[in-house]
């Protein structure tokens, strides 16, 4: 079983930045980890890929997030982080942790992002 503890969201102006952490945690295999990620939820809207980060470090962004969006992952510490830049009020929005592990999708509780103009 995994558990996912997320941190780093909260309340920014437009233009400003926040790092999200998600840490997994139980018993665990850091090489059974295929894929960790952030998705997220705004309002009225379905859930969207923010981006992911595959065990080999290659990543991939939602459309028009990369260049202001960075995912990173430390294998050591089994945490992947959202690094999220120039933030706009259209960026707010419930952001989930998604973690692929020995084949099955494990999620976290969701950490609330909110931009203000």
């Amino acid at each position: 079983q995994v558990q996912l503890v997320e941190s780093g969201g909260g309340l920014v102006q437009a233009g400003g930045s926040l790092r999200l952490s998600c840490a997994a945690s139980g018993s665990i295999f850091s090489i059974s980890i295929s894929r960790m990620g952030w998705y997220r939820q705004a309002p009225g809207k379905q859930r969207e890929l923010v981006a992911y980060i595959s065990s080999d470090g290659s990543t991939h962004y939602g459309d028009s997030l990369k260049g202001r969006f960075t995912i990173s992952r430390d294998n050591t510490k089994n945490t992947v982080y959202l690094q999220m830049n120039t933030l706009k009020p259209e960026d707010t929005a419930v952001y989930y942790c998604n973690v692929v592990y020995d084949y099955r999708d494990y999620w976290g509780q969701g950490t609330q992002v909110t931009v203000s103009s």
